[in-house]
């Protein structure tokens, strides 16, 4: 199933780039796309992740942040190659983005360039949602995990899919916390993955509580219900407890 046609799953897209620099409008480009689904805020198992030729030159001061060289991305594709597969995966789901107005303006920079028009999805931006609930704290990725002691040790370097993965468990918690996860998530199948769904179970009685109705409190209610009619609830209700 695709889950972009179903209008009951709430889909959203975590996206991170990488860069050439701070600015597309001073020539900076777009090399490196990293998204991960969530279906119902939970990881459904897809990603997009792609590298992209910027053709330009590597700053220095770039190269030290995701440590991607002009070498290694001489041959990777242009952005005007991938850009159909990246909009086909994100369709129009909301994206959830860190320091949105940076991505989005690299993402629609990059598509204004290849003929495409910009980006028109819902998009959630968690530097916002962090500064709303930790007024004066550091909203930094990094300041944030370590925050709800999300594990980033990975983070040697700034990598788009990884950073996706990592601000996917940042955003759960500022939604607040594991919590939004429990009891009320359907049960989906995403591509032949399946969605994770964490379901409450009522611990059982070992042994049935006494009855506390007296003999003569009990003739008294069937009595009762006797007087009700045949088609009563209750008789239903009596007949299946009998």
């Amino acid at each position: 199933m695709n889950p972009a046609a179903d209008p009951a799953l709430n889909r959203e897209i975590v996206l991170d780039t990488e860069t050439t620099g701070l600015s597309p409008a001073a020539g900076d480009r777009l090399v490196e796309i990293g998204c991960v689904e969530l279906i119902n805020h939970i990881p459904s198992g897809r990603h997009f992740h792609v590298y992209v030729n910027p053709q330009r030159s590597m700053p220095e001061e770039a190269f030290r942040v995701h440590g991607l060289s002009e070498e290694f991305l001489a041959d990777k594709p242009l952005f005007g190659a991938v850009v159909e597969d990246f909009r086909a995966f994100i369709g129009d789901a909301t994206l959830v983005i860190h320091n949105a107005s940076f991505d989005m303006g690299f993402l629609n920079a990059e598509l204004e360039r290849a003929g495409h028009r910009p980006l028109a999805n819902k998009v959630i931006d968690t530097v916002m949602l962090a500064r709303q609930k930790h007024p004066g704290a550091r909203v930094s990725l990094d300041a944030m995990c370590k925050h709800y002691g999300i594990d980033n040790t990975r983070r040697t370097l700034h990598g788009a899919l990884l950073d996706s993965e990592i601000l996917a468990e940042v955003y759960l918690e500022l939604l607040g916390g594991k919590q939004v996860s429990l009891a009320l998530i359907a049960e989906t199948t995403v591509s032949g993955v399946d969605a994770i769904a964490t379901r409450v179970t009522a611990s059982q009685r070992p042994h049935a509580l006494p009855q506390r109705l007296t003999p003569d409190e009990a003739a008294a209610h069937a009595a009762f219900i006797a007087t009700l009619g045949e088609e009563s609830i209750w008789q239903r209700y009596r007949a299946a407890g009998s």
